[in-house]
């Protein structure tokens, strides 16, 4: 059955048809289907180790992002603690020998 169809096939390119098969032609082709496969595999390859180095360059600078917002947090909760009135009199008390002043020390100016 096998042999049968491969003399079919045969007669059939002895023929001619559907294209005429010149023996010389074929070491020619069978080199250029093997460049486009060698050609394919080695654009597989470079696209592959692309791939790669970008998705590690994306992991970098998402890291850093994350190590940026994390500052940023912090950098806002240590404005919003500098900025509390509490901590404004602390460094008055301390520093500058600031107080508040006792009810006897309050003179009252009328116009």
């Amino acid at each position: 059955m096998m042999l049968e169809r491969l003399d079919y096939w045969w007669s059939v390119l002895r023929a001619e048809w559907p294209f005429k098969l010149r023996p010389r032609l074929w070491p020619l082709i069978i080199t250029l289907l093997f460049l486009a496969c060698l050609l394919t595999a080695l654009a597989v390859v470079a696209t592959t180790h692309m791939t790669r180095t970008q998705y590690a360059h994306l992991q970098r600078l998402e890291q850093e992002k994350s190590q940026l917002q994390t500052e940023w947090g912090q950098l806002l909760l240590e404005e919003g603690a500098w900025s509390t009135p509490a901590r404004i009199e602390q460094i008055a008390t301390d520093r500058l020998d600031m107080r508040i002043p006792d009810v006897n020390d309050v003179e009252v100016i009328r116009p």
